[in-house]
């Protein structure tokens, strides 16, 4: 057997590794090379007395250091082919002076840490590093909801809290408040996912946007308190975001120069009344009329939430699979993508949106949306007229921040192999722009014979260009396809000036390149500034 075919045989036993209760989703191959992976430069002498040192720190329970413990680290969606993303163990901390203890000790042996807070960050990467070696910092331990304020409509939460957690807290105690959340949100936590600068569904959507005042725990072991947080007494430190001078708070989003160990949160007075709505379109090129149409009502203050339009393919593999519409290895064709969407009730392109008020105002407000998306050619749905349909019910419920994991159904579209990798470039708002930007997707992904799976966020001047990247992790020469597919898309997408605003470990260097030698540079000068040793994520957004 060759070395070429032992690596695919050991990533297909792989591949069969479970996580978050989906059969199949592929974990990082398990060879005797990778699974004691160490850090760069470390001996294992030093590693283990590194170890040590942690296990007496946080007790031996919370060290995972052994092949077998460190496995569910190692389980990725991400194309990985050359198994460059493996940790060397992980920590997990229980409070801040903890997390400052670990630091100290990362000091002395230049143990690089790689945060996580929950590590679900599915199709990124979850919890693997950058870079092989690092010890993962896990804080799934520090989920204490601090304070929910319910005068102000703010929250103080730990980075182990999940937003079924905090959803779990307002519904017991009965607050007229409302969440803010991501598709994974059961699973997913409100602080990492703002300091990915992620989004969601209400007028809330921009996560990083709404979050206010930070604790931060510095590479040297200082604590840092951003905002108003390092004023003695006082009680504006999740009110108000600016603090005085520089603001830094954006120094520890996608960064790797602090961990962030506290967190604010802008919470959504309830709404009197709320009516989720969508707009079907059955032409490909109608994507023009839906991203116009909604940028003008966002800007206009008419329609104030997270706009998503999705693709009836992307919707139609939350519940099925590809197998039932076509069993040939080519890109599936539009026609039969809109044959299948209509069959269950909805169009080539869905817009959800949603408005927020009282009975008087959403009265005002329905008949200019409807007249300005018929007037292009949308169906215009609203609240009981799809309440029996599964695909309008699951972004109506994301709309007001509610849970659910139905869009991970999308995981199985191509078998149990469980691929995904995403790819969002971000544009002006500009319908024309879309048209262009989904013809070029369409010929990269057919070149490599996967599906356009894919959606758009809507947020006023901005377009994200929602691609989810779906195939089998399980079949080598698939995997090897999608890294091919996706170093593309980023190169194509980028001669174009439309670079992804956030991406897994698997793409962090490629990313950074399309954001040029000055943005990487002063990146990496006040990385070298504040962490000398560089001991917290190397490689993180391609900061070394």
């Amino acid at each position: 057997m060759t070395d070429i075919d032992r690596r695919n045989v050991l990533k297909a036993m792989a591949a069969t590794a479970a996580a978050v209760g989906v059969p199949g989703i592929a974990g990082a191959a398990m060879s005797s090379q990778n699974a004691t992976a160490l850090p760069k430069g470390m001996s294992r002498a030093n590693f283990t007395r590194a170890v040590a040192e942690l296990r007496a720190i946080v007790g031996d329970e919370w060290v995972f250091a052994d092949p077998e413990s460190v496995l569910p680290y190692k389980k990725i969606m991400v194309p990985d082919t050359a198994h460059v993303h493996v940790p060397s163990g992980a920590v997990a901390p229980a409070s801040t002076e903890e997390v400052q203890r670990i630091v100290q000790v990362a000091n002395r042996y230049k143990l690089p840490l790689w945060v996580v807070s929950t590590g679900k960050n599915l199709g990124y990467g979850a919890a693997t590093p950058a870079t092989t070696g690092q010890m993962v910092l896990d804080l799934k331990r520090m989920n204490r909801i601090l304070e929910v304020d319910t005068e102000m409509c703010t929250a103080l939460v730990e980075p182990g809290v999940t937003y079924q957690q905090l959803a779990d807290y307002i519904a017991e105690h009965k607050l007229p408040l409302w969440l803010d959340v991501p598709a994974p949100g059961p699973i997913c936590g409100p602080v990492g996912n703002a300091l990915d600068r992620g989004g969601g569904y209400t007028p809330y959507g921009d996560h990083f946007m709404t979050q206010c005042g930070m604790e931060v725990v510095l590479p040297d072991g200082q604590v840092l308190r951003t905002g108003q947080g390092s004023v003695k007494n006082t009680d504006a430190w999740q009110s108000y975001k600016w603090g005085y001078g520089p603001y830094v708070d954006g120094l520890f989003s996608q960064s790797n120069l602090g961990i962030v160990t506290k967190m604010g949160l802008w919470l959504m007075p309830a709404p009197p009344v709320y009516k989720p709505f969508v707009a079907c379109y059955d032409k490909l090129e109608d994507i023009e009329h839906a991203v116009n149409v909604t940028r003008d009502l966002q800007l206009h203050g008419v329609v104030v939430n997270g706009v998503l339009c999705l693709s009836g393919a992307y919707q139609l593999a939350f519940f099925n699979r590809r197998n039932q519409y076509w069993d040939k290895p080519e890109q599936i064709p539009d026609e039969v993508f809109l044959k299948a969407a209509n069959d269950v009730g909805i169009g080539m392109w869905n817009t959800y949106f949603a408005l927020y008020g009282t009975e008087e105002s959403i009265a005002l407000a329905e008949p200019m949306i409807r007249k300005a998306y018929e007037a292009t050619g949308a169906r215009v749905f609203a609240g009981k007229e799809m309440d029996e349909n599964p695909y309008f019910h699951h972004n109506a419920t994301l709309m007001r921040g509610g849970l659910n994991l139905d869009e991970f159904g999308i995981i199985r579209w191509r078998g149990n192999g469980g691929g995904l990798a995403w790819f969002i470039p971000v544009g002006a708002a500009r319908g024309s722009r879309a048209v262009e930007q989904t013809r070029l997707a369409k010929k990269i992904l057919a070149k490599y014979s996967f599906d356009y799976t894919s959606g758009w966020g809507v947020g006023g001047r901005s377009l994200h260009h929602v691609i989810a990247l779906l195939y089998d992790k399980s079949n080598p020469e698939e995997e090897l396809r999608a890294e091919a597919c996706f170093r593309e898309l980023v190169e194509e997408f980028g001669k174009r000036g439309l670079a992804p605003y956030r991406v897994g470990s698997h793409a962090m260097d490629l990313v950074a390149e399309q954001y040029g030698k000055v943005n990487l540079e002063l990146n990496r000068r006040i990385k070298r500034a504040i962490d000398p040793n560089g001991i917290i994520a190397p490689g993180k957004s391609g900061i070394i």
